[in-house]
């Protein structure tokens, strides 16, 4: 089974922002549930074949503090 990695951040305009590493494939949603069902649907929409595919979601949240 093929493993799909997702780097899911934060979108500048709110909600989240997801990329496929090794893959064309990006979505966004207001929401980390509706994010889920965008990614689900977008790879299906990406491959042809009916082969199963297991979809990690890697999340990366940049911060910056100052001491």
């Amino acid at each position: 089974m093929e493993e799909i990695i997702f780097i899911i951040k934060e979108s500048p305009e709110g909600g989240f922002e997801a990329e496929a590493l090794n893959h064309s494939i990006f979505t966004e949603a207001d929401s980390w549930d509706v994010l889920k069902v965008n990614i689900k649907e977008a790879v299906l929409c990406h491959f042809e074949d009916n082969e199963k595919k297991l979809v990690r979601l890697h999340f990366v949240k940049d911060e910056l503090i100052t001491t």
